[in-house]
């Protein structure tokens, strides 16, 4: 290093000392940040309010308890009733569906011939449309089946041109066969004449004689052959060609038949119901430009005046029910509806798979139904209410006002001080009613849910 370099350098370190030497301000120390007092406040009350929303739950679910402690037990709407005398019935509810006594099944047509693909709907009934017998209820697309019969018409046509030309042909080859044969004929003959001369003529002119009688022989004969065969071949083309005619004149029949049966019209009066047909992706009812195979059943006309519901009776019911016993249907579907009926048949044999167990086990029952109405139709569901029991003038109370227990039976009629207990003798009972046979009077107040008192 250079003297003028180390004089630079110890000059600038004179002026600028290093920073450890250097004298640095005092620093401030601000006081620490307090919250508000607003803050502090909120603080302090959280607890007391989280508490204060505890006790209040607590509090309505205890009132809640206690509310539902002090009502009665029964689920029936309290109050009192009256007991009067009148006519106690006692019925089994069975469900089921409406039937039709008297139905017709429509079924595509039935194609006769080669002809039996898919058919298209271009017309249909609109379901729930009443019908009378003659009205149209369906129709099918027949342009299949009209240019089906001119083809076979054409053909059939072409084949008795052809059948006329070939007899016309054979005629006259059977004339042209005869005439030589008859030719043949005349020319054995001529021979046999000519052999006459035989005696005068030369042993070389007799000789060609005999030759020609030969000849002309052998010619008849096998003239006399081809000829019965040539009538058996001209028999056998001209049936070739009947047969390929009458094939013809069958198929176009055919396709006419089929033409005409397109048209479906109703076989009796009555309502149009169609039925479900799967289309790809899932079942749905039949409508028009869905495709139908020849013999499907797409559509049924009922006959409504007369309507069943089939239903099926428990194995436990079934010793209730008995043939002729009267009956209530009401439809699922319109509650006000309300048809009398009796049971017309019961099943002697029970199926299983009642429900969930198959030790259970079913009878078919059919019970009819008088009047009708244009509500009814097939396949609604119904109640049939079964009259099991009727007692006329006898003092009836609702079942929920008789408290039953150990073999006795008492209400709560109503006094002068409420109602006080009072026992009863009860006779015939039903879901919802029981008969009283001693122990009160008609006219008289009984609490209608006495759960409560019963509990007290």
């Amino acid at each position: 290093m250079s003297a003028h370099t180390r004089g630079i350098l110890s000059r600038t370190i004179t002026e600028h000392p290093p920073a450890s030497d250097v004298a640095l301000p005092p620093v401030e120390i601000l006081p620490a940040v307090q919250p508000p007092p607003v803050r502090r406040l909120r603080k302090r009350l959280l607890p007391i309010l989280v508490a204060l929303v505890v006790v209040g739950v607590v509090t309505g679910v205890l009132l809640t308890l206690r509310n539902k402690r002090a009502k009665p037990t029964s689920g029936a709407v309290s109050g009192a009733v009256k007991a009067e005398r009148r006519t106690f019935l006692h019925t089994l509810r069975l469900t089921g569906t409406l039937e039709a006594v008297r139905s017709h099944s429509v079924l595509a047509p039935m194609l006769t011939g080669s002809d039996s693909g898919s058919m298209v709907i271009t017309k249909l009934a609109t379901a729930g449309v009443r019908v009378k017998q003659g009205d149209l209820l369906a129709e099918f697309d027949r342009q299949s089946q009209i240019k089906n019969f001119l083809d076979k018409q054409a053909e059939y046509r072409d084949l008795v041109n052809q059948i006329q030309e070939k007899e016309a042909q054979q005629a006259a080859a059977r004339a042209s066969d005869e005439t030589e044969l008859k030719q043949t004929e005349n020319d054995v003959g001529t021979a046999k004449l000519e052999m006459l001369r035989n005696e005068v003529l030369s042993r070389i002119d007799t000789e060609k004689n005999r030759l020609a009688l030969e000849e002309a022989e052998a010619r008849l004969k096998q003239l006399r052959q081809t000829f019965e065969l040539k009538r058996r071949a001209a028999e056998a083309e001209l049936r070739i060609l009947e047969i390929k005619r009458d094939r013809a004149r069958s198929a176009m029949l055919h396709a006419q038949h089929n033409s005409e049966t397109m048209a479906i019209r109703a076989p009796l009066d009555g309502l149009v119901v169609l039925n479900a047909i799967w289309k790809g992706s899932g079942m749905g009812e039949v409508q028009e430009g869905d495709q139908v195979w020849p013999g499907f059943s797409f559509m049924q006309v009922v006959d409504t005046s007369s309507m069943i519901v089939r239903v099926r009776v428990n194995q436990l019911d079934v010793p209730y029910l008995r043939v002729g016993q009267r009956a209530q249907a009401r439809l699922d579907a319109y509650p006000e509806l309300v048809f009398p009926g009796q049971i017309e048949q019961l099943a002697a044999i029970g199926l299983s798979g009642l429900g969930l167990s198959q030790k259970v086990r079913a009878f078919g029952a059919i019970f009819s139904i008088q009047g009708s109405d244009p509500k009814l139709m097939p396949d609604l569901t119904a109640a049939v209410d079964v009259e099991l029991e009727r007692l006329p003038n006898v003092l009836v109370l609702p079942r929920e006002a008789v408290v039953m227990k150990d073999g006795k039976s008492w209400v709560w009629m109503k006094g002068a001080l409420g109602f006080e207990k009072r026992a009863v003798k009860i006779g015939a009972s039903s879901d919802v009613e029981v008969v009283i046979d001693s122990g009160l009077e008609p006219g008289v107040e009984i609490e209608r849910n006495p759960g409560g008192a019963a509990s007290g």
